[in-house]
């Protein structure tokens, strides 16, 4: 029976009560019963007060799980504006109400840093010489402009002679920035139509995916609709360049890699090596996303290549539990086995964004970082959270895979910015 039912009875049985009572009391319960309808109004209002405050925090919730689609629409542009605009209009507490499939009160209400840092490098005038940038992305605005658009001008500076622009292979995170803080980020359409548009003759693709994966057999397709609409393309190697046969399968890129933020982990540790963290019982687990694509074998050649450096204690991990020696409870033993008693995690990611901070460091019961606690194997788990794309020595990596790329298509002026990589390393 609803509560508006059951009030409206109760009423009805005070009434009733007041007309069967005698005299002497009848002016007490007229009293009774006015106290009573003052009750049930008030709770009625709250009621009332409740449900609009929920529909308020449901509508809000329906237009941002609207936008939390992969592909662009016609109407996304102004979707997004809906959504943020429903958002703005809900008091404190109907923020907190706000529930969807998708939606929650972290879409919009938790703070990621200052998009204001960050540069969308959608501009056109961009001549007959582009360097494409291509991203998954992320929403979380510290990590956006600290370790993707350090990447970005770390080429733009290496390469004064080419146009440095920016495309997100994920739609859901460019509606969720542009919804959230106005900043409006091209998808791979959207740049590739843009670079057509501007008159661009050679175009050099760089991305910073970690491997030859899902995403960047995403981006290659895209890229085979436009081969006809410029002189020249080329795309560079993924972080991690080839993916190899096997596990065995190493090559100068992950041993870059692997000296890169091993070296950056032990810093932010206060260690001065590796095997000084070793030594104090202190073991890193490099946490990637993981994949059920072939390419996954990268992360079983990372664990190879940190074997090769000598690195005992460093373990590759990965969200998604693909390679399946990768999953939390895997690495937990491999860990306890080796007899090290505290644990630092650290994303083998570019950026730092939802899975550093949520899958690893979160203080959800199914974060990597609370698992580890909760096996009662180890003494003390700390995180970092860092993202590859922050580091020098990766920043570096990239400039050579482009220079790689622009060299394959016999770009002028290519040669004169490799010198000048090369004078920068020896520094």
């Amino acid at each position: 029976m609803k509560n508006k039912t059951v009030k409206a009875l109760a009423l009805l049985m005070t009434v009733t009560t007041v007309t069967m009572m005698g005299s002497a009391s009848i002016y007490a319960s007229e009293t009774e019963a006015d106290a009573a309808v003052e009750a049930t109004a008030e709770e009625t209002a709250e009621d009332e007060s409740g449900d609009a405050d929920q529909a308020a925090a449901d509508n809000a919730a329906a237009l941002i799980d609207k936008i939390y689609v992969q592909e662009r629409t016609e109407t996304t542009d102004e979707d997004c504006k809906a959504a943020k605009e429903a958002w703005d209009a809900l008091t404190d507490a109907q923020k907190e109400l706000v529930e969807g499939e998708f939606a929650s009160p972290d879409y919009f209400g938790l703070d990621t840093g200052d998009a204001a840092a960050d540069d969308a490098r959608n501009g056109d005038e961009i001549g007959e010489n582009e360097l494409l940038v291509v991203s998954f992305g992320t929403s979380y605005n510290d990590s956006r402009a600290e370790d993707i658009k350090g990447i970005e001008d770390a080429l733009q500076e290496a390469y004064p002679d080419w146009a440095v622009r920016r495309a997100f292979t994920a739609q859901i995170i460019i509606n969720h920035v542009q919804a959230r803080d106005g900043e409006v980020i091209d998808n791979m359409q959207q740049a590739l139509d843009r670079a057509v548009e501007n008159g661009v003759k050679n175009l050099v693709v760089q991305p910073t995916h970690l491997m030859h994966g899902a995403e960047y057999d995403e981006m290659t397709e895209a890229l085979e609709e436009y081969q006809d609409k410029f002189e020249s393309v080329a795309i560079a190697e993924p972080m991690l360049g080839d993916v190899g046969d096997d596990a065995t399968v190493i090559n100068a890129d992950k041993e870059a890699v692997a000296k890169a933020v091993t070296d950056a982990a032990v810093a932010d540790a206060g260690f001065e090596s590796m095997e000084a963290a070793a030594e104090d019982g202190t073991a890193f687990v490099f946490l990637g996303h993981g994949t059920s694509h072939t390419a996954k074998v990268s992360y079983s050649q990372m664990q190879t290549q940190m074997e090769e450096l000598g690195f005992a204690n460093a373990f590759i991990g990965t969200v998604e539990g693909e390679p399946e020696d990768t999953a939390c409870e895997a690495v937990i033993e491999k860990v306890k086995e080796a007899g090290y008693k505290k644990v630092i995690l650290r994303p083998l990611m570019v950026v730092a964004g939802d899975h550093a901070n949520n899958d690893m460091a979160g203080s959800e019961e199914d974060s990597w970082k609370s698992m580890m606690e909760a096996s009662g194997a180890f003494d003390s788990v700390d995180a970092q959270i860092a993202g590859l794309g922050r580091i020098d020595a990766v920043k570096e990596l990239y400039v050579e895979h482009t220079k790689a790329a622009m060299d394959s298509l016999g770009a002028e002026g290519t040669e004169e910015a490799g010198e000048e990589t090369a004078e920068t390393a020896e520094e």
